[in-house]
């Protein structure tokens, strides 16, 4: 029988005991395997869930760490971020929100075919992901002297993004070169023919002195 908008706020009331995540683990299985059409789905908000991505990527359930990886997939196949700005788990029935430190999935690899304008750049998350950077995906370069520094962000399906972890965004930088962009020469770096700027190439040579 399928759940009623009653049955998904039950749930969520529930949520602090296993038998509530439960519930919301089979409705998420039930919305299939990989990305579901999320987008498609406008369920009634039901609260939110004590559940947190922090910034390296590990999923939190209660405060702790979820650690079958099966789990954190089927999980992050219903995840949608929606012009609120805020994350929430989607299934037909129902729409939760969760909390997110920085970006939703971690880039953990990058492979680059061909060369020049005819690089292809491919990442996986953590979460098993498969994108390749390009006009649908791009990169985004953020300065952030506060936090990290300099940290690329990949938007990986609808308002979702990964962040390039620290080794893979080394790779990048090997990968990068001088292009001409609007008149201005950026250190930057090209996928399906897309070009995504780092930073002004006066700035890097300043920085490598």
């Amino acid at each position: 029988m399928t759940p009623t908008t009653d049955d998904a706020r039950k749930g969520l009331s529930d949520a602090s005991d296993a038998k509530g995540l439960e519930a919301l683990i089979s409705r998420a299985a039930r919305a299939g395997k990989g990305a579901a059409p999320v987008d498609r789905w406008n369920p009634d908000f039901c609260g939110d869930l004590d559940m947190e991505i922090k910034r390296d990527g590990t999923w939190f359930y209660l405060g702790t760490p979820i650690g079958r990886m099966p789990l954190v997939q089927l999980f992050s196949s219903v995840l949608r971020k929606d012009e609120d700005g805020k994350t929430y788990l989607v299934t037909p029935v129902e729409k939760v929100g969760i909390r997110v430190e920085d970006a939703h999935f971690i880039a953990v690899e990058v492979n680059a075919a061909g060369s020049g304008a005819e690089q292809v750049l491919t990442f996986r998350t953590n979460v098993g992901d498969v994108v390749e950077a390009g006009p649908d995906h791009p990169l985004r370069f953020v300065d952030e002297d506060e936090t990290d520094g300099l940290k690329p962000y990949l938007l990986v399906r609808g308002r979702l993004e990964a962040l390039v972890s620290r080794a893979v965004m080394y790779e990048l930088a090997e990968l990068g070169e001088e292009i001409d962009v609007d008149g201005i020469v950026m250190f930057a770096v090209r996928s399906k023919g897309a070009v995504f700027p780092v930073m002004p190439a006066d700035q890097l040579r300043r920085l490598s002195e």
